[in-house]
């Protein structure tokens, strides 16, 4: 449950530049996990290694500077179970494999279509009542999601990778839906940590680290023109695409809200294609274009209608046990 004390405005308390930060920081994601697969890793094996990497390190920090964020509080085990292995590893598991198959900028289209999915547990899960321009801006998503994939040719884009990444979709708003419920009965950084740590151990059987190529770490990858120390993207996958990334996410969903926090995240698909085109030649074609403003405009529309003020009965604050789902 968020926290009562938490700042009225976003625009003081830092959180609006954290999801900023944050969506620059996941950006990176995409482009970085292709140099991984032309080095030789499969997608489960490279979303595991980054998960696994990244929570040794936030951990081990931790445990030396902080070691009381590392705290979990026994009632909320259900919860971070949940958080570990829908919020971090599914999200990640189907984004690594959807990108496999689709431009990088495409499969962030379809996954920051989770506002509306936001929009929509609010409402019929939480039963909140919300403004009509929330719905709107859901049928306006819904539109541009129809045009990025080009419902008219009988989807014109590879139709597995589209179901990877509408399920990306659905772990990405369990993300803003569950880190928003936490509060403030768990370091965000311990919080961080041991979810990555956690969606390692979800991934275990499906990444089988034991017949994961290590050597190839050691080597180059080449995607288009661009070679680079396979270490090199893997460094920055891991620092700044994971712990940096979830560390500012988190704690700006801990200031603005879900529903804000996922808005403002939806930036990261104009920072990711713009890393995309940069680094791996991948430009959107125009329907993408076209679709993806729809999209995000859909998106802000449903989101600030569920923050803004309105005539209804505010509901009953929920019972804090039940605050993350």
């Amino acid at each position: 449950m968020r926290s009562p004390s938490r700042p009225a405005s976003p625009f003081w308390n830092g959180g609006l530049a954290l999801a900023l930060l944050a969506a620059v920081a996941f950006s990176m994601s995409g482009p970085t996990a292709k140099f991984l697969g032309a080095a030789g890793l499969a997608p489960l094996e490279a979303v595991w290694l980054r998960m696994t990497t990244a929570g040794l390190v936030l951990v081990a920090v931790l445990a030396v500077v902080k070691p009381r964020a590392l705290r979990i509080p026994r009632r909320m085990l259900p919860y971070f179970c949940l958080y570990a292995g829908i919020a971090v590893a599914g999200m990640q598991a189907l984004f690594f494999l959807a990108i496999t198959r689709l431009p990088v900028g495409v499969t962030l289209l379809i996954e920051y279509a989770s506002p509306v999915l936001v929009v929509l547990w609010v409402r019929f899960v939480r039963k909140v009542r919300l403004p009509l321009a929330a719905f709107a801006g859901a049928l306006v998503t819904v539109a541009g999601l129809a045009v990025v994939v080009e419902v008219w040719q009988g989807l014109g884009i590879d139709l597995l990778g589209l179901l990877f990444a509408l399920g990306a979709g659905a772990c990405c708003a369990g993300y803003f839906l569950l880190s928003d419920g936490f509060g403030d009965e768990m370091d965000p950084l311990g919080l961080v940590g041991w979810g990555l740590l956690g969606a390692s151990v979800v991934l275990v059987p499906f990444a089988r680290p034991w017949d994961i190529p290590w050597s190839v770490l050691g080597g180059t990858a080449t995607v288009g023109d661009l070679t680079l120390p396979t270490l090199a993207p893997f460094a920055v996958l891991v620092l700044v695409a994971t712990v940096l990334a979830y560390v500012t996410s988190i704690t700006a969903v801990r200031r603005l809200s879900a529903a804000v926090g996922s808005t403002v995240a939806s930036l990261e698909v104009i920072s990711a294609s713009i890393v995309a085109f940069v680094a791996l030649g991948e430009a959107l074609g125009p329907y993408q274009m076209v679709g993806g403003l729809i999209v995000l405009a859909g998106a802000l529309i449903a989101q600030t209608a569920t923050t803004r003020p309105g005539p209804v009965t505010a509901p009953p604050v929920p019972d804090p046990a039940r605050a993350a789902v």
